[in-house]
């Protein structure tokens, strides 16, 4: 049993006094036997704790919190593993940029339009002449480009210099101004808006005096439909640019080098000037290097300007945590824009426990406000794992206070806090030391548990036996633990994630009358509380009601920053499934009638794929599910029936990952509860994928870290069902399942999200004997643990959530 605050003995200053004494004579003496009943002791509590909070395995071995020092020698405050155990900082991703190809042709039609860079001149037959850049029409005709490779035939010597020379080209009688502005257009653009039946037999026939198949291709196209044919345009200029990267690659018209720390760089000058605006002003505004045919960078480095080079051909960029700081650097001081986009986005999308600090001083340093209060925010969201890393012991004292003092920090515990607190001043205890009763001023000790306190205390007794150090811990941590009214900021720490938690409709039983009630209410998480000890709690909001009748077993999904609510039934009889859908604009804060389903459906899913919403399967009826997809198109406010499902299903549950829509388990049509996984696409159907270990119907899934996390509902007993609590998790690349913690209590019918990194369950009944709690647990992945996080505020099963962001006045 444990005691409260109140039973603390009053003259704990004189028995403290005593203690650190014994312990100052036994470190004195050399008495190895006290020390180590020392240890044990703390071992005992530090276990007890670990096991409260789940962090036995969180760390490579498992936690001893505690401050292990014994006279002068240090022996280690609470095991934080120094290991980079998070990530491998040599693993390289390649970022690509989808808008680059439009971004960079764009700039290019813009130096073709001013004359600016242009080294060709093609003219026709009859003296119609046009300016343009060599490289980009040797991408698309095979006319220039045998010309451009010949001439730069003896460029494969890196000491030779290029040369430069203004070309001419003179065409023969078969292309016409007509066609030779085709051409052109087609090259810069990726399109032929002047190919109609009038110029149709000018424009081949300069297509195929100068080898543009692209063209020809086109032109055979719109023959054969008889009609205007819409050019891809978008594919177009890609595959040019692919081209311009192969005549890079070769040297082909090459204009400049680049002479870089002993390296040479054969470029185009008008490529790196239209993804560079360093090197757009220093070839086009008559600085002496734009007459260059040499340019030397003697402040560059190679392994820094080469990737960036390689991207304003191709668009990507290899990046890894070793490099990409300083290729980020240089993105910034030559200006390349779209280089350092891609580089901004690594930061964002790899951040790790292991980066985080890292980035956030980077951004600092830079002026970089967004990127800094992203990497702030994960560093809170994930601090028990950063404390874990060797950069957080390097942490500068006044930043780790701010850290500490932030309301938004997330652990399991409060005790976290002190051992985070403990392990960096145990990183340099003789410098540090002096410094901890200022970090401790960032522990709110209320918040921790008689047997945490025990911790606490424990470890102060080594930290002020350390050495000939004076300093006092203990006496302020008891003094604000026990004997201080709790300040407001001591009740709990309150978190406000950016994206809420939004949960919306569902049912629940009316004690008093004994029948079901349906609700129209949407409600949002405005803020995460952690109380004492464990003490979880959210702060629930009223959000509004949606429009018409209420509903349960619906479909909701978030898609451009508007949450859509589709179908479900508003009561438990067969006319009452319904094919309704509305859309919720946050900002306008109003709602707006969709167009409906083609189909009924209830008890089905709905999920956002390449900006179109996918209801998959369902019930149409009591009893009666279906097989059907349908797509909304919000462009056109508009319904269509794509690829159906292999079986009817209902029940069952949808997620996407990597653009691939994931559905698992359900009812069939003999409303069984399946073990089936499969990957569905819109077009071409179903791929199986390995079952699950367990079957399961009314269940949530959902995305994670790359896998697929399955809780709740119900599977198969006999000729009924009973309550599913085995969790399992899906890898995608091993396509196998492996179970994860077991839910503490039912959720049959249960919504579910993933917020910061978390799965959030909320609701449902059991099937055993149809109670509803209406609780909310999360799994936190760290420490592989369901947290209960309290009560949902009104209808308890048969809801659905999702993420929103909502205007600041929401939150306020």
């Amino acid at each position: 049993m444990e005691f409260t605050r109140q039973d603390l003995p009053l003259e704990w200053e004189e028995r403290w006094r005593r203690e650190k004494e014994r312990r100052k004579r036994v470190i004195e003496d050399g008495g190895e036997e006290g020390i180590e009943q020392d240890k044990r002791e703390l071992r005992s509590i530090v276990a007890y704790n670990d096991s409260r909070m789940g962090l036995i395995s969180g760390r490579g071995k498992k936690e001893e919190s505690g401050v292990r020092m014994s006279g002068t020698r240090q022996e280690g405050i609470g095991e934080h593993s120094s290991e980079e155990a998070f990530m491998d900082e040599g693993l390289v991703h390649t970022y690509r940029s989808e808008t680059y190809p439009k971004e960079v042709f764009t700039t290019l039609k813009e130096f073709w339009d001013s004359s600016l860079l242009t080294d060709l001149t093609l003219t026709t037959d009859n003296e119609y002449s046009v300016h343009v850049h060599s490289p980009i029409l040797a991408a698309v005709s095979s006319f220039i480009c045998e010309r451009l490779r010949d001439e730069s035939g003896g460029q494969s010597d890196d000491n030779k210099d290029v040369q430069v020379q203004r070309r001419s080209l003179s065409l023969g009688p078969e292309v016409d101004h007509v066609g030779l502005q085709a051409v052109v257009e087609f090259a810069y653009t990726g399109a032929v808006l002047s190919l109609n039946k009038d110029s149709m037999a000018l424009i081949k026939a300069a297509a195929e005096a100068l080898g543009v198949p692209r063209i020809l291709d086109l032109c055979n196209k719109e023959e054969k439909m008889k009609k205007s044919v819409k050019t891809p345009y978008l594919e177009q200029i890609k595959t040019t640019l692919q081209s311009i990267k192969h005549l890079w690659e070769d040297r082909a018209g090459c204009d400049v080098i680049l002479d870089v720390d002993g390296a040479s760089f054969h470029v185009h000058k008008v490529i790196l000037a239209a993804s560079s605006d360093y090197f757009r002003g220093m070839f086009t505004s008559g600085m002496k290097e734009s007459h260059q045919t040499r340019v030397a960078l003697p402040f560059l480095s190679v392994s820094e300007l080469e990737p960036l080079i390689s991207f304003s051909y191709s668009g990507t960029l290899p990046l890894s945590w070793h490099c990409v700081f300083e290729i980020t650097c240089m993105a910034l001081q030559l200006q390349f824009q779209p280089g350092l986009s891609l580089c901004l986005d690594f930061m964002r999308q790899e951040i790790d426990p292991s980066s985080c600090l890292d980035v956030a001083s980077f951004a600092e340093a830079y002026g970089m406000s967004e990127l800094l209060e992203e990497a702030n925010d994960f560093v809170l969201r994930n601090f028990w794992e950063v404390s874990a890393t060797a950069k957080f012991q390097d942490l500068p004292a006044e930043k780790l206070l701010d850290i500490l003092c932030s309301d938004g920090l997330c652990v399991p515990s409060e005790l976290a806090v002190f051992r985070a607190v403990s392990s960096w001043v145990e990183a340099d205890p003789e410098e540090r030391l002096g410094q901890a009763g200022l970090l401790m001023t960032g522990v709110r000790f209320p918040l921790m548990t008689f047997r945490e306190f025990r911790e606490v205390r424990a470890i102060n007794l080594r930290m002020e036996c350390f050495g000939n150090k004076e300093v006092e811990l203990y006496g302020s941590a008891l003094k604000e633990f026990a004997f201080s009214p709790p300040k407001t900021q001591d009740l709990c720490r309150v978190r406000r994630p950016k994206d809420v938690l939004v949960v919306v409709g569902g049912d629940q039983m009316n004690p008093n009358a004994g029948l079901r009630i349906a609700s129209r209410e949407v409600w949002f998480a405005n803020s995460l509380r952690s109380g004492t000890g464990l003490m979880k709690a959210i702060e629930w909001r009223k959000l509004g009601e949606v429009p018409n009748k209420p509903k349960f077993r619906h479909g909701v999904a978030v898609m451009g920053g508007r949450l859509y609510v589709v179908g479900g039934c508003y009561f438990y009889t067969s006319n009452d499934v319904m094919k309704c859908a509305y859309s919720y604009d946050p900002v306008q804060n109003s709602w707006k009638t969709l167009a409906d389903m083609q189909e009924f459906r209830s008890n089905f899913s709905v999920v956002v794929n390449e900006e179109r919403l996918f209801a998959i399967g369902g019930d149409k009826e009591i009893n009666t599910n279906v097989d059907s997809v349908e797509m909304y198109n919000p462009d056109t406010d508009s319904w269509s029936l794509v690829q159906p499902l292999d079986q009817a299903l209902s029940g069952h549950a949808v997620t996407v990952i990597d653009g691939g829509i994931f559905i698992s388990g359900g009812f069939n049509c003999k409303y069984e509860c399946l073990v089936s996984t499969f990957l569905y696409h819109p077009q071409r159907g179903t791929t199986y994928l390995a079952d699950m270990a367990h079957d399961r119907a009314q269940h949530c899934m959902e995305p994670l870290q790359g896998r697929l996390y399955v809780a709740g509902g119900v599977c198969n007993l006999r000729k009924f069902y009973t309550d599913q609590q085995a969790c399992e998790v899906y890898d995608p690349v091993a396509d196998s399942w492996t179970a994860f913690a077991s839910l503490p209590v039912p959720h049959v019918g249960a919504a579910s999200s993933v917020l910061e990194g978390k799965i959030y369950v909320l609701g449902g009944y059991c099937q055993e004997d149809y109670s509803e709690s209406g609780l909310v647990h999360r799994f936190n992945p760290s420490t592989q643990r369901w947290e209960n996080m309290g009560k949902l505020p009104g209808a308890v099963t048969d809801m659905r959530a999702c993420l929103l962001r909502l205007p600041e006045h929401f939150r306020l």
